[in-house]
């Protein structure tokens, strides 16, 4: 005789059966994706869109892309003095902007180090490509995933002021009454 005690099996079989037509007659939490479009949450990452115009070409995504995945090519171009004695000005003009979705890994880093507001999150997931070399979206295919870029959220009106308004709205200091020589 075996030292396991072998009454235990059937009634562990019938409890399992009993979960699992229990299971059954619950309604699945599937979505059906292809045929219904999922309800993403306010902040979901998507690709990353660009908006050329505020673009400087100062590199700072690529030198912080921890994937090198992010090529930049520009010029610079002369602007001639506007006052009589001025300087001439250099500005940089955006010859190429492509990152390789192939490498990305999604971190957001170039979104978060861009100080003009260049790069944004899009919630367009729907991308796939069967060849991977058209993984690399250059400029002009950056720049059409703008449109599907949500709005800012709305400011908490409980919070803070930021200090940039704040000092705006600021009165304008007056002068202090200097002191004569009869005071």
């Amino acid at each position: 005789m075996s030292k396991h005690n072998d009454k235990g099996i059937l009634p562990g079989i019938l409890k399992g059966l009993a979960t699992t037509a229990k299971t059954a007659m619950k309604p699945a939490h599937t979505h059906e994706y292809p045929d219904v479009a999922p309800d993403l949450p306010p902040r979901s990452r998507g690709v990353i869109a660009l908006l050329e115009e505020n673009c400087t070409s100062c590199m700072l995504c690529a030198r912080e892309c921890p994937d090198w995945c992010i090529y930049i090519e520009s010029h610079k171009e002369t602007i001639p003095a506007t006052t009589e004695g001025g300087r001439d000005r250099q500005r940089n003009v955006l010859d190429d902007f492509s990152i390789d979705f192939s490498l990305c890994m999604y971190c957001g880093i170039c979104i978060e180090v861009c100080p003009f507001d260049a790069l944004f999150w899009s919630p367009q997931f729907e991308y796939a490509e069967t060849d991977i070399r058209d993984l690399l979206h250059d400029k002009d295919r950056l720049g059409g995933w703008m449109e599907s870029v949500p709005p800012p959220p709305a400011l908490d009106e409980r919070a803070a002021e930021p200090a940039e308004i704040a000092a705006i709205n600021k009165p304008a200091r007056t002068p202090r009454a200097t002191k004569g020589p009869d005071t």
